[in-house]
């Protein structure tokens, strides 16, 4: 009887250190993730007092992403435009990635001017920032006796300390009405660590519309 209790206290107990590291390997992988999965917010942002946008069918608005890569573009500009309650056109429909580049104000005056736009709205990349960091190590103590349990755990429930770099992206948002030639709202952005372009799209564009409806802006 003395013998079958220590076998099955032995077997009991070796599960349940096995329990436990798969549980605080499963926790530390999930932490891992969330750590480096994109992040959006709102930095700053400014409105011009009084001015407003709402859903008018006579406001036509000019979406530009001031972007080197065309399909980024695209996507970016794509996206802006599906968030907009008035009509909005994507630039790259308008201007060819030439004319962009050259960033001439009489071509954009004329394109604006022929398309009847009253609004334009830009977006562009301001400044890339990147930021070391150091994560504390962490350390679990082995709930019961000591003796042999205090070496054999000890290694099990540590985890060593270690630095850590983010990219930090800062994206500058900005509406102009075009009669007068005025800022209307400008908001900047900051996302850490972007694997993908639509998902970090999707995330700023979603942050700078309610940012704007915050503020007033956008009614």
């Amino acid at each position: 009887m003395i013998g079958i209790s220590s076998t099955y206290l032995s077997w009991s107990t070796n599960l349940k250190i096995t329990e436990m590291k798969s549980l605080i390997l499963s926790l530390l992988v999930a932490g891992t993730f969330v750590a480096c999965s994109p992040s959006t917010k709102i930095e700053k942002s400014w409105i011009e007092p009084g001015a407003s946008v709402s859903a008018n069918p006579q406001y036509k608005t000019l979406v530009i992403a001031m972007v080197k890569d065309e399909t980024s573009r695209r996507v970016i500009e794509d996206e802006l435009v599906k968030r907009l309650k008035s009509p909005g056109v994507a630039s790259y429909t308008v201007l060819n990635s030439e004319m962009l580049k050259a960033a001439s104000d009489e071509d954009l005056t004329k394109v604006v001017n022929d398309g009847k736009y009253t609004h334009i709205l830009l977006m562009r990349l301001a400044d890339v920032e990147k930021e070391t960091s150091y994560v504390q190590g962490t350390t679990t103590g082995y709930y019961g006796g000591y003796g042999r349990y205090y070496g054999y755990g000890a290694g099990m429930y540590s985890t060593p300390g270690y630095y850590t770099t983010d990219k930090n992206y800062f994206i500058e948002t900005t509406v102009y009405s075009v009669t007068p030639n005025k800022l209307l709202w400008t908001g900047t952005t900051k996302t850490v660590n972007p694997d993908k372009v639509s998902t970090a799209v999707t995330q700023i564009a979603d942050v700078v519309v309610q940012k704007m409806k915050s503020d007033g802006f956008l009614k």
